[in-house]
């Protein structure tokens, strides 16, 4: 018989299929077929849907890496993720969410939502930080989202933020002489008068990536933005074999 104190509980029920995983940091992992919904705060590596959507309930503080649902992703408290995947992405009445990388079909925004991030895709989010990388410098260790004022006193020297170059495991780093061409190439292109805004603008993004040996963000990079460049040249057709050359496998 259940006592009558215990009949105010709410039941939980974790259906068949579903994984809940914490990993080396304490991060709780959820993947289940179905619904999801979350009605307590905490920090979480990946929440998973496969089938279904997942509701993120009012007052309620939710960090995350990824989290990828079937169907929709409706928000109505607080969301911080790098990534979201979902067909539909929901933000309800006074909802508030920092999502660097959304992919969905459809993005809904109620008129008192708030949504910080929002990039399409990692090429986006390189394009936007290498704009800003002199701010993104001066920029303190950690931040308060919910406010404007650090968490913890800054000393006079800023914490710098960093994206380290990237190379794939046993995979050589690219050619520096290569790069070197290529960026004496591309100095002379980005200063042609019959270049549109547009591909004046791309090839001012691939000089600075050159410029700061940020070879991760090169590498996404250079072969759209030289596509996009209508007029061809010499000096542009040297600067892609150059740059084939430079990330040759």
């Amino acid at each position: 018989m259940t006592a009558a104190g215990e009949a105010n509980f709410p039941t939980m029920i974790i259906p068949r299929g579903t994984e809940i995983k914490v990993n080396a940091h304490g991060q709780l992992s959820i993947k289940t077929p179905g619904n999801l919904v979350i009605q307590n705060s905490g920090v979480y590596s990946e929440i998973e849907s496969t089938n279904g959507s997942i509701r993120i309930e009012e007052n309620v503080t939710v960090e995350a890496v990824s989290i990828r649902a079937g169907q929709a992703c409706f928000i109505q408290g607080t969301l911080t993720a790098w990534k979201v995947h979902a067909k539909r992405i929901a933000l309800e009445d006074r909802a508030r969410a920092f999502i660097m990388l959304q992919e969905s079909e459809h993005l809904e925004l109620a008129k008192t939502a708030r949504l910080v991030g929002n990039f399409a895709n990692e090429k986006e989010l390189y394009l936007m930080m290498g704009k800003f990388s002199p701010q993104l410098k001066e920029l303190p260790g950690a931040m308060d989202m919910g406010g404007t004022q650090p968490q913890r006193e800054i000393s006079d020297r800023p914490t710098t933020m960093k994206i380290p170059a990237m190379n794939v495991v046993g995979q050589p780093p690219p050619d520096d002489e290569h790069l070197r061409a290529a960026q004496m190439l591309l100095e002379r292109e980005v200063a042609r008068t019959d270049l549109t805004g547009p591909e004046s603008e791309a090839l001012r993004e691939l000089l600075f990536g050159l410029r700061e040996r940020n070879m991760a963000r090169v590498s996404l990079i250079w072969r759209d933005v030289l596509g996009e460049v209508r007029s061809r040249s010499e000096g542009l057709r040297q600067a892609h074999e150059h740059l084939e050359q430079a990330f040759a496998k």
